[in-house]
């Protein structure tokens, strides 16, 4: 239920956004030095930035575990007769249970976030966490089916998530929070095309979603020639578009259900290769790097379990 090839995804958003944030502190990704933390812990106690980061990416595991569980306790109804393979309506688990634990890991992951600021429990980063838990819910209960503030939803529900990293660096969130913009419109048009998994979908649709596409990349190419990072960057972009693109002009040859839900697959698994792309080009190759590691695990969790 918790779509883990997703939740790996979730994790490469807070690591690019820390790696932004790190741009514009001394933080030392070989040593622990603390620079600008979220809290005290971080940069008081000799903690470093190694706690917080690890707490911010146990945050958006219950976070995005708890919304996507969420999601799928309302729509239970609908799933049963569209998607009865899935937990629920197969009687793998009762729908009170999944609400449960959906409730259960939102709960965590505002936690998780709230530890990563001790003492200081209602940081920046709290607050995010608060929000994002908020955005998943009401995109669940009442936004999903919205053909335009559904996409919009989504989008900002990662937007946040990127936040959420670079609140490692508090202050990098009023300098960059702008950047947050760009997953927000690449998930919009993920969830545009998203819609046509069941039935099949429309050319038009798969046409703007291509040019938000479109957008994305070049605005990551933008901004790595702004900070004179092009050459490290564009590796990433390149496999990035050879991921995402193929697969969508194949599901606008054939918008079939089949030829979508490969797109939807595709788009959801290149964001680890956006997430590389973003740290790159804010001279952070090293965790782009990283996170570029997290690509086969994701690859691998998508083959054994549901992207969407």
């Amino acid at each position: 239920m918790m779509r883990p090839a997703n939740i790996v995804t979730a994790i490469a958003d807070i690591l690019a956004g820390a790696a932004i944030g790190a741009s514009l502190s001394s933080v030392s990704w070989a040593t622990s030095s603390p620079v600008s933390p979220i809290g005290p812990l971080a940069g008081g106690s000799g903690n470093g930035w190694l706690f917080p980061l690890l707490m911010l990416a146990l945050a958006t595991i219950g976070l995005y575990g708890g919304g996507v569980v969420l999601n799928d306790v309302f729509d239970a109804a609908l799933d049963k007769k569209e998607r009865p393979e899935r937990p629920i309506p197969s009687g793998l688990i009762s729908k009170t249970a999944a609400a449960l634990f959906g409730i259960l890991l939102l709960l965590g992951g505002i936690l998780a976030a709230a530890f990563a600021g001790y003492p200081d429990l209602l940081s920046l980063s709290t607050l995010l966490a608060v929000l994002i838990a908020l955005a998943a819910v009401a995109y669940d209960k009442w936004m999903k089916h919205h053909p335009f503030f559904g996409p919009l939803n989504m989008g900002v529900c990662r937007g946040l998530n990127l936040l959420l990293g670079m609140s490692l660096v508090a202050y990098a969130v009023s300098f960059y929070w702008f950047i947050a913009l760009l997953p927000v419109i690449y998930i919009a048009a993920i969830t545009m095309i998203s819609r046509g998994e069941v039935h099949g979908g429309k050319k038009t649709t798969l046409y703007g979603a291509m040019a938000l596409y479109i957008f994305v990349v070049l605005a990551i190419a933008a901004m790595a020639a702004l900070n004179n990072t092009l050459p490290a960057t564009l590796p990433f972009l390149l496999v990035f578009s050879l991921l995402i693109f193929p697969a969508l002009q194949r599901a606008v040859k054939r918008p079939e259900g089949p030829m979508i839900g490969k797109a939807v697959k595709a788009g959801v698994v290149a964001l680890i290769l956006m997430d590389a792309s973003l740290a790159a080009s804010f001279s952070s190759l090293y965790v782009a790097l990283v996170i570029l590691l997290l690509f086969p695990l994701s690859y691998l969790l998508s083959r054994l379990f549901a992207v969407t």
